[in-house]
């Protein structure tokens, strides 16, 4: 455990920051999105991310579609338990969202690492981050994550259907593409938790069909203007290498402090695109600044068709072709959503619910149905 404090902490981090911040600038892969004749992500933001492993696309989501999803998220954060596990709020109140199957919150104490240097998720964070001493109530813990964003708001279920959004997954990895999972990573200012070095991919490392996008990939549509200081940070080219050895990479650098990582800082609407097998990783943010990042993951059809369950998905869960259907079933009750929501937006054609949209109607009994509880059927690998 560091004694550094963390004012120490976020001097040491500027020139790291500074330096990251020039090294992004050099790599072309940040702007507004565009789309081909076809209706497929340009060709030259494809390029930029299978050269990089990742792109920040500038003001994706309107401020309309913003505010209402920091509403969103400002409700869950002020109704989150007190601790992992219990069940009222600071607040005195029932906690939200104990109605579902898997916790809805994950809390760690401030600034800490709660993944890196342990087994947990299948162990690919090898390394722990410097956690800064926080100088504050040391009994209250932070919100980390949230899980199920399309059932624990609204707004986040609208959002999964985003044309915009549904188009670029289309383009990077087929149109019968398919769901993974969706996490609100949070980083509030001055005691966001980090997240060590790490490559998401577990299951395709030794795949005679390993590439470099069979792992997927994750959105990440961030809610607040997220800094350096606070972001997630990359290493560019990474998804290329093959599984690092992120423990050798670390101890020749001296430090967590990768020599060629940059930072994926943005503003709100914008939206970041990460290759799964990019190693990447974020510091503890000691800063002034907010993250909430909200993640949504997709995959090729074909890496998760026939595979079997990782990370936080029990090890036995087969990936056949009626777990996909069913899981890629949100999509469908998500466009509807949006549709009903934005009449006028052009609604996103998702090719393997073609023929079904009417079955897949945004309603009470649907929701019920198809939504609730969804996150059961997620499709790690």
């Amino acid at each position: 455990m560091s004694t550094i404090s963390a004012a120490e902490y976020n001097q040491t981090q500027q020139s790291y920051v500074d330096d990251g911040i020039k090294r992004a600038a050099t790599l072309a892969n940040r702007g507004p999105i565009k789309f081909e004749q076809d209706g497929t992500l340009a060709q030259e933001i494809c390029d930029a991310y299978w050269r990089t492993g990742f792109y920040v696309f500038e003001n994706l989501v309107d401020d309309d579609e913003i505010r209402l999803l920091q509403d969103n998220a400002q409700m869950l954060l002020d109704r989150a338990p007190t601790d992992n596990g219990a069940i009222t709020d600071r607040h005195g109140r029932p906690a939200f969202g104990q109605e579902f199957a898997i916790p809805v919150y994950s809390l760690i104490r401030p600034l800490s690492d709660p993944w890196g240097g342990t087994d947990k998720l299948n162990g690919r964070h090898p390394t722990q981050m410097t956690q800064p001493t926080f100088e504050g109530p040391t009994s209250e813990k932070v919100v980390f994550a949230m899980t199920g964003m399309c059932q624990i708001m609204d707004a986040g279920l609208r959002l999964y259907g985003h044309p915009a959004l549904l188009a670029i997954a289309a383009s990077i990895n087929g149109d019968d593409f398919v769901p993974y999972t969706e996490v609100v990573f949070v980083k509030q200012p001055g005691v966001g938790g980090s997240v060590s070095w790490h490559q998401d991919g577990v299951t395709h490392w030794n795949s005679p069909d390993w590439d470099e996008g069979i792992h997927g990939f994750n959105l990440q549509v961030q809610l607040y203007d997220t800094s350096a200081h606070s972001c997630l940070w990359v290493v560019p080219g990474s998804h290329k290498q093959g599984r690092i050895d992120i423990k050798k990479l670390v101890a020749e650098t001296g430090s967590e402090r990768l020599a060629e990582a940059v930072p994926l800082y943005a503003k709100a609407g914008d939206v970041t695109i990460v290759n799964r097998q990019a190693l990447h990783g974020s510091f503890a943010n000691t800063s002034k600044d907010q993250r909430v990042s909200l993640t949504i993951g997709f995959h090729r059809k074909a890496s998760v068709l026939g595979a079997c369950g990782s990370l936080a998905t029990a090890a036995d869960a087969h990936y056949d072709e009626q777990r996909i259907h069913e899981r890629s079933q949100v999509i469908g009750i998500a466009i509807d959503a949006r549709a009903q929501r934005y009449p006028d937006e052009q609604r996103f054609v998702y090719q393997p619910l073609v023929g079904r949209e009417a079955e897949l109607r945004f309603t009470p009994d649907n929701w019920q149905k198809v939504v609730k509880d969804y996150n059961l059927k997620d499709l790690a690998i």
